[in-house]
C-alpha cells in the first residue's frame, strides 16, 4: 500500500505583510519542497496595499499607482490589488505526488473557494477563460454584471505550486480603481462585506480549512497518489 503524505501545514505570515518578503518565504519553502527537504504547506497572510503584475500584465492597464508599491511577480495572470481585508492563500503543493495538470489544479482551487463561499450562502461561479470566482450582481442598476470575489494566479516550478488565491473579505474596493483587475473590463470587483456578509478573517480561513480536503484530500481528484 502506498504511504500518504501528511496534510499540508498551514503557516501564517504576520500581517500586514510586505509582499516581497512574504513571497520570499513562500518561494524558499517551495524550493525546499522541490529538493525534498520540506512537506507541503499553505501560507496565509494579508498584505500591505500593493499592485502586483502577473506575466500577462499590460502597462496600459495600470491606470494610477495611488501611492502603492508595484511588484512584478512570477505568477500567471495580469494586474491585481492586495491589501488589508483580503485573505491570501498560497498553497505550496507537490503535483508530482498529486496530479501533473495545471488546469486541473486551477479548477480545484476555484472549486475549493466556491465550497468555502457556499458555506456562508454565497453563490460564486467560474467564467470561461477568466480564472477566479465571480458573483452575479442582483442590483437593479447592474442586472447583468459579474463581479470578482476571488482572484487566482499561480506559478508552478518542477510541478510544485506557488502563489494562489486572494479572497476579498472587506478590502477597500476603491483601491482596485488604479488598475484593470485581471484585464477584465466587463465586470467589477466585490467582497463579502460588499455583498452584506460581515465575516472575520478567522471565520473565512476556518471555512477554507474545512473545505480543503474535498478538493485536495487523498480521496479527491487532486489528492496524493504516491509518496517518496
Amino acid at each position: 500500500m502506498t504511504a500518504l503524505s501528511p496534510s499540508p501545514e498551514w503557516q501564517d505570515i504576520a500581517s500586514p505583510s510586505v509582499y516581497e518578503q512574504a513571497a520570499d518565504q513562500m518561494r524558499a519553502h517551495a524550493e525546499a519542497v522541490i529538493k525534498g527537504g520540506a512537506g507541503e504547506a499553505i501560507f496565509t497572510t494579508e498584505h500591505r496595499p500593493v499592485y502586483t503584475a502577473g506575466t500577462s500584465a499590460l502597462k496600459s492597464e495600470l491606470l494610477a499607482d495611488n501611492g502603492f508599491e508595484i511588484v512584478h511577480t512570477g505568477r500567471g495572470g495580469q494586474w491585481t490589488y492586495h491589501g488589508p481585508g483580503q485573505l491570501i492563500l498560497w498553497p505550496v503543493l507537490d503535483l508530482n505526488k498529486r496530479k501533473r495538470d495545471i488546469r486541473a489544479y486551477i479548477h480545484a482551487l476555484e472549486g475549493w473557494m466556491a465550497d468555502m463561499l457556499s458555506s456562508f450562502g454565497v453563490e460564486a461561479v467560474r467564467r470561461d477563460g477568466l480564472p477566479g470566482l465571480w458573483v452575479a450582481r442582483k442590483d437593479i442598476y447592474l442586472p447583468d454584471r459579474m463581479d470578482k470575489i476571488v482572484a487566482v494566479g499561480v506559478r508552478v516550478s518542477r510541478w510544485v505550486t506557488m502563489h494562489g488565491l486572494a479572497v476579498n473579505i472587506d478590502p477597500d474596493l476603491s483601491h482596485f480603481d488604479g488598475i484593470i483587475p485581471c484585464g477584465v473590463r466587463d465586470g467589477g470587483v466585490t467582497s463579502l462585506a460588499d455583498l452584506g456578509y460581515i465575516l472575520s478573517r478567522a471565520e473565512v480561513e476556518s471555512a477554507a480549512r474545512d473545505a480543503f480536503d474535498r478538493w485536495f484530500g487523498p480521496e479527491s481528484d487532486m489528492g496524493i497518489t504516491r509518496w517518496g
